[in-house]
């Protein structure tokens, strides 16, 4: 009989354990990636390079931008995001916590609802990301959730803010492309610098970002 432990041969392949054997699962091995589900652990493929590229780009651009005024603390690449009443451990790729709800924060996780999720899509997390999980932070009251799309011929970012209802409205780009965040007012991106090879200097991009957001 195989363990509970053992390493699935597809990405999506589920695993039944509790919370506290997935912990033990991740701890394992480092190249066990996964998100666990009411139950169900859905492993993830190893990520490729550009994921991983725009994923700390934004990171930086966010965390720099949160930094300067205070405003609260940027978590990225693996911090685990606990939804008690979904039952649910995501690993959003960023995430922004604001200063008022810094009490969250652990080090071990975030416990509840972050301010702001981000999260890039892979081949195998279209779904996941696009209908799972946007229901998801939808229902636990994530205020905006951006979904980056780095795959050829979509080369797309889309931002998403809670209306009154609590439902998700996407927020359209400005004239020239660029998109805004409502929770971090003044930060805003051209989402063309996440596709450009070689990806311009986070420094540059960050002088740009605080040059408007003083104006």
């Amino acid at each position: 009989m195989a363990s509970a432990y053992t390493q699935p041969t597809t990405s999506l392949a589920p695993l039944r354990m509790s919370y506290d054997e997935w912990q033990t699962w991740l701890g394992r091995n480092e190249r066990n990636r996964g998100e666990w589900v009411d139950g169900e652990v859905v492993v993830f493929a190893m990520p490729k390079h550009l994921h991983q590229a725009i994923m700390f780009l934004l990171a930086r651009l966010m965390a720099e931008f949160v930094e300067a005024a205070d405003l609260g603390e940027i978590a990225a690449d693996g911090t685990e995001m606990w939804l008690p009443e979904r039952r649910t451990a995501r690993l959003p790729d960023v995430f922004f916590v604001s200063a008022e709800h810094r009490d969250r924060l652990t080090d071990e996780r975030l416990n509840g609802p972050a301010d702001l999720a981000v999260e890039v899509i892979s081949d195998d997390s279209v779904t996941r990301d696009r209908r799972r999980k946007f229901a998801e932070y939808q229902d636990a009251g994530i205020p905006e959730y951006w979904i980056v799309d780095p795959r050829p011929r979509r080369h797309t970012v889309s931002v998403y803010v809670l209306d009154a209802d609590g439902q998700y409205q996407e927020r359209p780009g400005d004239d020239e492309g660029r998109v805004h965040s409502s929770v971090l007012p003044g930060f805003w991106i051209d989402p063309a610098w996440l596709w450009q090879n070689p990806r311009p200097k986070a420094s540059q991009l960050m002088a740009r970002i605080m040059a408007e957001a003083e104006r």
